[in-house]
């Protein structure tokens, strides 16, 4: 069988530990021959991404932590050292507990600007340190949910920095273009990862969706990633600026 991504280079940010979607999408990544660089944030996690890098065959595995100019700095000089970069896969969302616990209107200053910058601005600032070395062009890509367009209980501030993620998606993929880079959005239904567990009462969230989704189920990580796989192919070189569902259907249902 072909491999769909054999001969290309992957910078993927938020393989966080072996639930996560990122790590999905890496497995997949792969699977079908794509030449991996992982990234972590901070000391705690260097050990546990390292180990998972290695069980991935990762090429490098090195820190970013996107809240710092310096270290998205050294993302760009990194990066300058490989031939070509073909793919990003932007994975990294937070949102303070307290925010997330309390009801929207209650969302403190503080906690509005952590969301906007962890999961929406960084996705601009990783863009900006990446876009240089994609000189055939290549895919971006990053994760989000239909919080951003409907209210879901108990997602509060995180479906704002959503829309602006999604938004952002739109902006940069309209700049990016004439370099023949695609930039898209990854809707994933709820899944049961280490970030989903900080949202409250998340597996009645799981519980609505299988009851209600055409499909009947919830998605799985796999079937994410494998649409990730999809946008980062050749198979996908006509789409950009896009939200793409992998939700079972649900995104479509109404009352």
């Amino acid at each position: 069988m072909s491999q769909l991504l054999e001969g290309k280079t992957a910078l993927i940010l938020g393989v966080a530990n072996r639930w996560s979607l990122a790590h999905a999408i890496a497995q997949a990544f792969q699977r079908e021959g794509a030449r991996l660089l992982l990234t972590y944030q901070g000391e705690r996690l260097r050990k546990s991404v390292e180990e998972l890098g290695a069980s991935l065959g990762a090429a490098r595995v090195f820190e970013c932590d996107v809240t710092r100019d310096e270290d998205l700095a050294k993302l760009t000089e990194t990066l300058a050292t490989e031939e070509r970069l073909d793919t990003v896969v932007h994975s990294i969302a937070f949102a303070s507990q307290a925010d997330l616990a309390r009801p929207f209107v209650e969302t403190s200053r503080d906690g509005y600007l952590l969301a906007q910058n962890v999961s929406a601005y960084s996705m601009v600032a990783v863009a900006r340190a990446a876009a240089g070395k994609m000189t055939n062009g290549g895919s971006m890509m990053t994760l989000t949910y239909l919080g951003s367009s409907r209210v879901v209980t108990n997602y509060n501030v995180m479906g704002v920095a959503k829309a602006a993620l999604e938004a952002a998606v739109r902006y940069l993929a309209a700049d990016l273009g004439p370099q023949n880079i695609r930039v898209n959005a990854i809707s994933a239904g709820p899944v049961k990862t280490a970030a989903a567990r900080g949202i409250k009462d998340f597996s009645t969230v799981l519980d609505a969706v299988a009851a209600h989704a055409p499909m009947r189920r919830n998605v799985t990580p796999a079937e994410v990633a494998d649409l990730a796989v999809f946008l980062a192919s050749d198979l996908g070189r006509g789409v950009t600026g896009d939200v793409l569902f992998a939700d079972a259907g649900y995104h479509i249902m109404g009352l």
